[in-house]
């Protein structure tokens, strides 16, 4: 199975279809926030697409939960923005959210940087940024749920 993950597209609808595109096998594409409002574009655009999210620091007026943990091919997958847990300053926090939910992978965004790492038992992923990229290379993360185990990747737009 396939997730594709994106975070702060900043209303960058041209990023987000370029990454929908080049995804077509993905069973599930989350949003980290900021603007949340670009998930709603992708489903009105890919009705067949599931999507879920998050809302950022940015999404003003938003009722959604700020974090969300959903379950699946077995693995739980703790989302949020970030900016509520501190991201800029620690990851701590995150990985203590994320072990008390039980779960095996912690997706955040809110930093505009890519993680992609493996700590603790945990594995970390923030897919940087479709709209506002820190380095000025849009970015987007993948999570494969295979019988072997978990991959996750950052993937660079080109």
């Amino acid at each position: 199975m396939r997730i594709v993950v994106f975070s702060d597209s900043h209303r960058d609808f041209f990023g987000l279809k370029k990454v929908v595109e080049a995804q077509p096998a993905a069973a599930l594409f989350l949003h980290l926030g900021d603007h949340i409002r670009d998930m709603e574009d992708i489903r009105n655009c890919y009705p067949e697409k599931a999507v879920l999210g998050v809302p950022g620091n940015c999404d003003y007026g938003s009722d959604a939960p700020l974090t969300r943990v959903i379950e699946e091919g077995g693995v739980r997958i703790a989302m949020a923005h970030g900016h509520t847990l501190g991201v800029k300053g620690s990851l701590e926090p995150l990985k203590k959210w994320t072990r008390e939910e039980d779960a095996q992978i912690a997706l955040f965004g809110h930093t505009h940087v890519p993680v992609c790492s493996y700590e603790d038992g945990l594995y970390l992923l923030n897919p940087g940024s479709l709209g506002h990229p820190r380095d000025g290379r849009p970015s987007y993360g993948i999570i494969d749920i295979t019988p072997n185990g978990i991959v996750t990747n950052i993937i660079y737009l080109k």
